[in-house]
């Protein structure tokens, strides 16, 4: 008895046998699957071996194939299995097809399409593809190869949709183009009109790297100044040939097809080169089916090049405005040195809560460019309040209050995205509290948007453990009982949860962004190994243990910004 996985196995390796026309290899393996399956009443591998069995023996000659078929469709049926059933199609359709029966051929082969679109295990896709081509082409029936031009012509039409990556589209429609024109080299040149020169991603032979050279150089360079197909029988006879990149790579190039890619408005832009005919000459039907390769190369590769500039231009455009939000946030620290570094720090905390609750890459992405530019708005308080070293007055505490609404008046005329229309609604809820006693609009619970409510936290979490004009940083074990307490009225309380979740390495890193310091590789362990809610447990205890302590002077000497240790604070 063999196991499902040695089955199939079993049968690839004959299906591969098959592709190479070699029936008696074939069938040991098919009879083998045969017999495996049998000891193993796997029903599925039973009908796929009596239907390649068939395939066998119509293509030797052998009478029995037809009803063979039948035995495989009989046990297909009886599997209900997916593969089973797209084979016996399959086999179906290439027996119709060589009996000339072109009809019925074409219902059995887009039977089997339809089941390969819900399971293609053993990759007959395009092998139907290319059947039903040429059944549309008029074409006789042939047993196909793994280089049969329609089956690369097939891949490369699905590359057009499949791929956006110009480098990946480049090599694909090269390996395609070798296997369909049976040679031993393809590159696939592009022409950048820009700088005038010819470009490729080598994939075939000589490794991945960009090579690059002006467009009037070399064969490639003078199919695309002229328009000519250059098909040379003997490359070191022809004067257009440079045999000095033989000599440099160690080559040796016998025949050559150059021809130039042409897109819908007849324009070019680029070249085929195409190297070393196997067994042969490239001939005039290798040149009509460089052309045919090329109508669909070149939809794909001018799509690619349209979507690489869309993308650089995207990446610049998200460069600038990422700097011009930094630029905003830097205009906010030179107005008050002391509070240099708060935003970095809450945008740093706020994307330490987005990770603890699973938040998606783009709403983390937007929550910290919130985080940002969350005091831009105290660009417009007084300096005399904004530095004010001693106590706030009632009417300095409302003037500073008005910070949150300027934020939201200078983001909302920024607004050109639904996203920015986010960062503001995110930055201007920043001091709203869950029970709606915050400012500036009042609002409570679910109505403060979910980057707002983690601001909250982030904001209040840097201000009380940083230093101010009018005090020092707030002693750790107020700072946990400050956020533990305002759970469920100034916080939301799921998010205190998640933020006292967060482990003390992460924390840590936060502190010391701002001395640009890194974690003793001694206490990381530690550290990632509690939490705040431990720090937060461990200093309410009376007597904690020597661990507890270790762990609480641990965290008090980078939050103390005391490398060599300091006085304990519970």
């Amino acid at each position: 008895m063999g196991s499902i996985e040695d089955i199939k196995s079993t049968i690839k390796q004959g299906l591969s046998y098959l592709d190479k026309k070699d029936y008696e290899q074939a069938q040991k393996y098919i009879d083998k699957a045969y017999e495996l399956s049998r000891n193993s009443n796997y029903v599925s591998g039973i009908s796929i071996s009596l239907s390649l069995s068939a395939f066998i023996n119509y293509s030797l000659g052998n009478e029995k194939g037809v009803s063979v078929a039948d035995d495989g469709a009989f046990m297909a049926q009886k599997s209900d299995d997916i593969t089973a059933l797209l084979i016996n199609e399959f086999v179906k359709g290439n027996i119709n097809f060589a009996e000339n029966n072109k009809d019925v051929a074409l219902i059995h082969y887009n039977s089997a399409l339809k089941y390969a679109a819900q399971k293609d295990e053993y990759n007959l896709s395009d092998v139907i593809n290319t059947r039903i081509k040429q059944l549309q082409n008029g074409m006789d029936y042939s047993l196909p190869t793994q280089t049969d031009p329609l089956v690369s012509l097939v891949k490369i039409s699905r590359s057009i949709t499949a791929l956006t990556d110009i480098d990946e589209l480049l090599k694909v429609i090269a390996e395609e183009t070798r296997n369909a024109m049976q040679a031993d080299r393809c590159t696939v040149f592009l022409w950048d009109k820009d700088s005038n020169e010819l470009w490729s991603k080598v994939a075939l032979g000589v490794g991945d790297k960009e090579i690059r050279f002006p467009a009037d150089k070399g064969l490639a360079g003078y199919v695309v100044q002229t328009g000519e197909t250059v098909n040379i029988t003997n490359a070191y006879s022809d004067s257009r040939f440079n045999p000095e990149v033989d000599k440099s790579t160690g080559y040796h190039t016998k025949t050559i097809l150059c021809m130039p890619i042409m897109n819908n408005n007849h324009e070019i832009i680029g070249a085929f080169q195409v190297l070393n005919k196997i067994d042969g000459v490239f001939t005039k039907n290798d040149e009509d089916l460089l052309i045919a390769i090329g109508g669909s190369a070149s939809i794909a590769l001018e799509n690619a090049q349209l979507f690489d500039r869309q993308l650089q231009m995207y990446r610049e455009q998200k460069l600038l405005f990422e700097s011009f939000i930094d630029t905003l946030a830097t205009s906010v620290d030179a107005r008050d040195k002391i509070t240099a570094g708060h935003s970095k720090r809450v945008r740093l905390y706020s994307g330490l809560i987005a990770d603890e609750i699973g938040m998606d890459a783009k709403d983390k992405s937007l929550l910290e460019k919130a985080a940002t530019l969350h005091d831009i708005g105290k660009i417009g308080i007084r300096d005399s309040v904004l530095r004010k070293e001693g106590k706030l007055t009632d009417e300095e505490y409302k003037h500073i209050q008005e910070h949150v609404r300027i934020t939201h008046n200078i983001l909302n005329k920024l607004n050109m995205s639904p996203d920015f229309r986010i960062i503001t609604e995110m930055a201007s809820s920043h001091h709203e509290k869950w029970d709606g006693t915050g400012y500036y609009r009042h609002l409570k619970g679910d109505e403060i948007t979910l980057g707002g409510r983690i601001l909250a936290v982030a904001d209040v979490f840097d201000a009380i453990t940083s230093k101010r004009h009018y005090r020092d940083k707030m002693p750790i074990k107020n700072v946990l009982n400050i956020i533990s307490e305002g759970a469920g009225s100034h916080f939301d309380l799921d998010l205190v949860d998640s933020f006292l979740k967060i482990t003390l390495d992460k924390i840590v890193g936060v502190f010391l962004s701002e001395y640009n310091g890194k974690i003793d590789e001694v206490d990381l362990p530690i550290l990632k190994e509690h939490n705040l809610y431990d720090i937060r447990n461990y200093l309410a205890l009376e007597n904690p243990s020597p661990k507890e302590q270790k762990v609480i002077d641990l965290f008090n000497r980078y939050y103390l910004n005391q490398p060599d240790g300091g006085e304990n604070e519970k």
